[in-house]
């Protein structure tokens, strides 16, 4: 079923110019939680209420939490209270607990990509005394890609996302706060989020990549899955980019993550749009090739977070068939993935919101960083060429903090 939905234009700034970068410069780590997105910023203050673990749906725990919430405001504040919502970060392990709240106060603005105080060049992080390891080492990963190639050519499975961190050091915390601002403006039409991913720690990024968001009756989501680094010669970054729109490995690979997004949303959805070809998108490091999803909801009570849990994890992020990908990964990463790869994002209690795939982060505890990278292998795959991905992936949190690979 296919037909053209279109997504409606973000509202009018009601605020003066100037204030998305305002809260930007106003985030402070440990009780604020930013998320800056292509149609809006928030920064929210405090906490009102977090959304419980449990063994239910997450999205009925977030209805019942922001039900509470409204019920509650209407009574302080009367019919004219605002609508809460909730902010934070989804894990990747889907039994894990989530770190979601409801601000005790929220301050919201257009998106940063309209403020020209937020999009001055955001510059490198000054060079830091980081002790980087890597886990596991580029020869390790190596070898993990090599063997899941050879699963998959014996047709175990068709596809599986390897990651590997960095692990970063030092002396002092980090300057959490200085690091948002830098991946803020080197990326201003993306994703740019930092909120607390557990006690003491706090997850900072900025993700290409929209899961899915929701505005009334409508949905929109943006699988991205092929990538190439981009390059500081024009020339070669244009070539880059050709060679990549033209790439059956990428191409495929493509079309696996945006066939799981369409089989995941039809149920939900009267109508639905699925591009027949990918286009490009890019950010400061990378080049990526996009799928916009649109579509109608049939059911006016399916919240923007519903949709997301459908969708999760997809196989951009893990792989296909999932649970043997999950099967995979749990063998050949030697690390928790926490929130990475999991979701970030906002919902109010209307239904809409907006949700994120948890990419190019990192997670902030004390004086230590943990930074992610993954990449798509396929049946095509080359060890190196995905290890080289990986490493151009760490470039955007490794130019923000001063550090080197």
């Amino acid at each position: 079923m296919t037909t053209s939905v279109h997504e409606p234009p973000p509202p009018a700034p009601a605020v003066l110019p100037g204030a998305a970068g305002a809260l930007l410069r106003a985030y402070r780590p440990g009780g604020h939680r930013f998320l800056a997105t292509p149609h809006r910023t928030l920064l929210g203050t405090g906490t009102a209420a977090e959304v419980p673990h449990g063994t239910g749906p997450l999205g009925e725990r977030v209805r019942a939490v922001l039900a509470e919430q409204t019920a509650h405001r209407r009574r302080t504040d009367g019919a004219g209270a605002p609508v809460p919502l909730v902010m934070g970060a989804v894990p990747f392990d889907r039994d894990a607990p989530a770190a979601l709240a409801v601000p005790r106060s929220l301050r919201r603005a257009p998106a940063l990509r309209e403020d020209p105080s937020a999009v001055l060049p955001a510059g490198e992080g000054a060079p830091h005394p980081w002790q980087v390891r890597e886990v596991p080492s580029a020869a390790v990963y190596r070898q993990a890609v090599a063997a899941a190639v050879e699963r998959m050519r014996a047709g175990e499975f068709d596809k599986v996302v390897l990651a590997r961190t960095l692990e970063l050091t030092s002396a002092t915390a980090p300057d959490l706060a200085a690091m948002l601002r830098r991946l803020a403006r080197r990326d201003p039409a993306g994703y740019t989020f930092a909120v607390p991913a557990g006690p003491g720690r706090t997850l900072v990024g900025a993700s290409p990549e929209l899961l899915v968001a929701r505005t009334g009756g409508l949905l929109t989501a943006n699988p991205l899955a092929g990538s190439a680094p981009r390059s500081a010669d024009l020339a070669d970054d244009v070539r880059r980019a050709a060679a990549l729109l033209q790439s059956e490995k990428d191409l495929h690979e493509h079309a696996v993550v945006v066939d799981a997004v369409r089989r995941a949303l039809e149920p939900y959805c009267t109508r639905l749009e699925v591009p027949g070809r990918p286009t490009l998108v890019r950010t400061a490091a990378m080049w990526h090739l996009s799928t916009t999803v649109t579509g109608e909801l049939a059911d006016p009570a399916t919240t923007a977070l519903d949709l997301a849990s459908a969708l999760h994890p997809t196989p951009a992020v893990c792989g296909t068939p999932t649970d043997v990908a999950r099967e995979v990964i749990a063998a050949s990463e030697p690390f928790d993935r926490g929130a990475y790869t999991g979701m970030v994002g906002w919902q109010d209690a209307c239904g809409d919101g907006e949700w994120v795939v948890t990419i190019r982060c990192a997670e902030a505890e004390g004086n230590r960083l943990r930074l992610f990278a993954g990449a798509g292998v396929v049946a095509a795959s080359s060890p190196q060429a995905e290890t080289d991905e990986t490493a151009a992936k760490f470039r955007t949190f490794l130019d923000a903090v001063g550090a080197a690979l």
